[in-house]
């Protein structure tokens, strides 16, 4: 009888674990375009015709040098990096993946999406920030979260909130990094370019918000400083 069950178990789970893979795919590749586009309008099948058809990707270290294959030779791939283990390291040390939206006609770069990792209230926070092609000026934001008060911190995944980043920018007029900060309470007046309405009861989650924006947008600098105003990448190899 344990043979027979165990039997079960281990088919049922070899039949199973290609969908798993293929339904983790599509909800890693509509968290990454979510940044860009209403990924609501779409159906799984079409998500992932947009993604390959726009989509490109890249790792880089924290000096702005591409890394394609690990310390075993095994090739890298952007998608697959797991941005929640990698922000367990020393932010020198880490692999940063850059997702690249393109114009289907031209093949220029739209969007810069950059994933993030941080700590809300009670678990972790995570995003895809999408800057324009000025690396300064926010496109859009696709927020994710483990566990938040329900109608309070667990509103930053929503399209009203994710709404108030666009257009928001991450330099000042004179060049110097400022990023974007999500304000504490909400209806607040006098927000400006560098600044988000926050959300009531929501401080701490807020600041979370605020801490991981901040602190990824940094690591990124070295791409963004070279690349920013430029359409073409300047990137340096190993």
């Amino acid at each position: 009888m344990t043979i027979f069950f165990g039997t079960l178990l281990s088919l049922t789970r070899m039949t199973l674990e290609p969908r798993q893979k293929k339904e983790e795919e599509i909800d890693r590749k509509k968290k990454i375009l979510g940044a860009v586009v209403n990924v609501s309008e779409y159906d799984s099948e079409e998500i992932l015709s947009i993604y390959n058809e726009r989509m490109k990707s890249i790792v880089v270290n924290y000096d702005n040098k591409i890394v394609e294959n690990d310390s075993k030779g095994n090739k890298i791939i952007a998608e697959n990096i797991n941005v929640q283990k990698n922000y367990k390291l020393d932010p020198k040390e880490r692999m940063y993946p850059i997702f690249m939206y393109k114009n289907i006609e031209s093949d220029d770069t739209e969007a810069y999406i950059f994933p993030m990792f941080g700590n809300g209230l009670w678990d972790w926070i995570s995003a895809y920030v999408a800057l324009e092609k000025d690396l300064n000026t926010v496109m859009g934001i696709s927020f994710d979260h483990k566990i938040e008060t329900p109608g309070l911190g667990a509103r930053i995944s929503s399209k009203e909130i994710q709404d108030r980043y666009k257009k928001k920018k991450i330099f000042d007029d004179t060049g110097n990094f400022i990023s974007i900060k999500m304000l504490k309470g909400e209806n607040n007046q006098g927000i400006n370019v560098h600044q988000v309405d926050g959300m009531s009861g929501a401080t701490i989650t807020g600041n979370g918000v605020n801490k991981m924006i901040f602190h990824y947008l940094e690591c990124y600098s070295s791409f963004i400083e070279e690349n920013k105003l430029n359409q073409s990448i300047k990137i340096s190899k190993n």
